[in-house]
């Protein structure tokens, strides 16, 4: 909590990305704690179920409600970027990625969540089952020539962006990087130039 009311001092906003995944009881609270904390958005598991992100977003909101703030924006992952279609079969869910993406997708609008974290490459199927104003953020973007690490469904930033990516997760890439103040600008200016070429 300190840290996330240090950066907030400063002006800055706050992604909590703690992707809660528990019983519906235990998420509400958390999601009244995330309210508290002011964060613009927070994270949770749409694999925890419609019942857990629709009590989320309930108490989301009744703790904001309380509080007099505005609340933040709820997102459920759908599937993490390290997983490819073998790993869904291992893991017993079985189908293609792309496929279930969709559905949890689908799943999360019908329970209320603001948008979803996903793969850039499923921006496309999200878009189609949920429509426009359903937020997509995604992580596994890595700039052209960069180590996936252990990404397996990525693409560039201006790839994501031209998609309909509304937010970018990037992590590794400028943490990792020589010049990461150098690294963060370069995306920047990727990501001002894809916004340019698709409007």
């Amino acid at each position: 909590p300190q840290v996330v009311e240090k950066i907030r001092e400063k002006g800055g906003r706050v992604f909590l990305d703690l992707k809660y995944h528990d019983i519906p009881n235990t998420v509400a609270g958390a999601a009244r704690a995330a309210t508290r904390l002011e964060v613009e958005m927070f994270d949770l598991h749409a694999l925890g179920g419609q019942e857990m992100m629709r009590r989320a977003v309930e108490a989301c909101r009744e703790e904001a409600e309380r509080l007099g703030v505005v609340p933040p924006k709820v997102l459920a992952v759908t599937i993490l970027t390290s997983l490819r279609d073998r790993d869904l079969e291992e893991i017993g869910i079985g189908g293609r990625v792309r496929d279930t993406v969709a559905r949890l997708a689908l799943l999360a609008r019908k329970a209320g969540v603001d948008g979803v974290v996903a793969s850039p490459q499923e921006i496309e199927v999200i878009r189609a089952e949920c429509g426009e104003g359903f937020l997509i953020v995604t992580p596994g973007v890595r700039p052209k020539g960069m180590a996936r690490h252990d990404q397996s469904r990525v693409l560039t930033p201006g790839e994501a962006v031209k998609a309909g990516a509304d937010f970018l997760v990037v992590g590794r890439p400028i943490r990792e990087a020589e010049d990461p103040v150098w690294m963060a600008q370069a995306i920047l200016a990727e990501v001002r130039e894809a916004r340019v070429r698709s409007s």
